[in-house]
């Protein structure tokens, strides 16, 4: 009998897997790597009513990185059971929902996150217009996704996919031809009134190669002035918009 194929983006693996979301050593480890980076970069909340939007939250990994600056943290997501774990880990809200099209008014966010999603979307610069729709003037969005290039599809997808080590993406979990476009990401958020800043994302190698080894539980994450591979984008939103499609 053949290998069964697998087939590439697989979103179903994001509910056969959610037990495994908080695993350090999981499929989803550098996940959490991320998250504690993205934490790092949200400012606190400046008003009591304040509302932080992590799109497609997964697990709520984010969650404990944002503790005590101030937000009611709301999930949305495509996976139920994923949505349950994050309940079970803090997260205040969490809403099934296409990420593509979220349940929330014009202008009413603080804080809008979509970390490690664009690429698995059919449609990201369509998720990138609602992020900043849903977002209040002066509010702060956040993205990390996967750059369009050859070399990351080689680490992403060839390697990572591929190497039996502790922490490796699942086979089938990206397809490279989701990956996103740097310039029509700036694009696609600029018409939404929010100019943004975007640099590279790198673990830290010194502490990448103990973490193979098990002699520590997490890796830092690095800003790097390269995007070619990982990166993320920054900005604060200045304006209303502008309509019609990204």
């Amino acid at each position: 009998m053949g290998r069964a194929r697998v087939t590439a983006n697989d979103l179903t693996q994001y509910d056969s897997l959610a037990d495994q979301w908080w695993d350090p050593r999981g499929p989803f480890a550098a996940l959490g790597w991320i998250a504690a980076k993205r934490g790092e970069l949200i400012p606190d909340a400046t008003r009591e009513d304040a509302v932080l939007v992590d799109v497609a939250c997964g697990g709520g990994l984010l969650h404990p990185h944002i503790a005590g600056k101030g937000y009611r943290h709301v999930g949305v997501d495509q996976s139920e059971r994923s949505l349950e774990v994050a309940r079970a880990h803090g997260v205040d809200e969490t809403l099934l929902s296409d990420v593509a099209s979220l349940p929330m008014p014009d202008n009413s966010v603080d804080v809008v996150v979509a970390g490690q999603c664009l690429e698995h979307v059919p449609e990201p610069y369509k998720v990138v217009a609602e992020c900043c729709r849903v977002l209040r003037p002066g509010g702060t969005l956040l993205l990390d996704t996967i750059a369009d290039t050859l070399l990351a599809r080689i680490l992403i997808v060839t390697l990572t996919e591929n190497l039996p080590l502790p922490g490796m993406a699942p086979k089938g979990c990206h397809d490279h031809r989701l990956f996103i476009n740097r310039p029509r990401l700036l694009e696609a958020a600029a018409q939404g009134g929010v100019p943004l800043r975007i640099y590279g994302l790198w673990p830290q190698a010194r502490a990448l190669i103990p973490w193979f080894f098990n002699l520590r539980s997490t890796v830092p994450m690095f800003a790097t002035r390269g995007s070619r591979v990982m990166f993320q984008a920054i900005g604060t939103k200045t304006a209303t918009g502008r309509r019609g499609e990204a």
